[in-house]
């Protein structure tokens, strides 16, 4: 477990959390979270953007599947003027 600590809501609804907390998970201002709550338990989740290298193999992975299934250019921009055109 990552540590336990208590903590308070403002009147804004915001909550700190606590520095031994940030500290042991490395937390740093402007972190990012998913916030998932159910009956009295509410959850924060780190969120990050991927690295470029990460990036770049989703990328490369997204390509891939795409020319697998016979996907080209020219459907991607097809499909989004037909999207765009139902708004």
């Amino acid at each position: 477990m990552a540590g336990v600590a208590t903590t308070k809501l403002s009147s804004k609804g915001q909550v700190v959390i606590p520095e031994s907390i940030r500290n042991k998970l490395h937390l740093k201002t402007g972190a990012q979270f998913v916030v998932l709550g159910d009956k009295d338990i509410v959850i924060l989740k780190n969120i990050s953007p991927p690295t470029i290298e990460e990036f770049d193999g989703l990328i490369a992975k997204a390509r891939k599947s795409a020319k697998n299934v016979g996907l080209k250019k020219n459907d991607i921009a097809n499909a989004i003027a037909k999207v765009r055109a139902k708004k």
